[in-house]
């Protein structure tokens, strides 16, 4: 009765299996510590994006001039400079619909406000569609089924105030 490794009978697997189950404790530790995350992530993503629309609302209403140039950048809405990214183009696109919108319709969005960003890519809706695939992984975003039966993105925000049934009509803007 050797342990073939080490020559001592026993002690080795002794410890192999006890440190297993020291690992595994470890792994399911962390697994449930990085589901709780992966949800509050979720949560928080949510939350922006509801600030994000309603802050973006705002500034349609009463102009961009509203906001100052950290706020603008914070939403996307930042003129001159670099353009926003491809994912960042996306974002924007989802957060500005009032309903869900098709690949071909966020495209349609993308190069009506931001031109250059799809003229990098030689398949712009297979583009599209990865990313906001990731946006809905990401939990900023979710699929829905159009009633053609075609697939639609829309962005996930809190649902506002007068959705909820508060009855005041103007401005809503989502707790905080």
């Amino acid at each position: 009765m050797q342990d073939s490794r080490d020559g001592s009978i026993g002690v080795g697997s002794d410890l192999r299996n006890n440190g297993s189950s020291h690992v595994q404790e470890v792994i399911k530790t962390a697994h449930e510590e990085l589901r709780q995350l992966m949800r509050q992530r979720a949560e928080v993503m949510k939350r922006i994006g509801t600030l994000k629309q309603t802050i973006a609302g705002l500034a349609n209403l009463f102009g961009d001039e509203i906001l100052g140039e950290e706020l603008l950048e914070l939403v996307d809405r930042k003129s001159g400079g670099r353009q926003p990214g491809f994912t960042k183009a996306c974002r924007l696109a989802l957060m500005e619909a009032s309903q869900p919108l098709s690949v071909r319709e966020v495209c349609d969005r993308i190069r009506e406000r931001l031109p250059g960003v799809l003229l990098r890519h030689k398949d712009p809706l297979a583009s599209v569609t990865t990313v906001l695939n990731r946006l809905v992984e990401y939990g900023e975003a979710r699929s829905v089924l159009k009633d053609n039966g075609r697939r639609a993105w829309q962005w996930v925000a809190d649902t506002p105030p007068i959705a909820r049934g508060n009855g005041q009509a103007g401005v809503s803007i989502p707790h905080v």
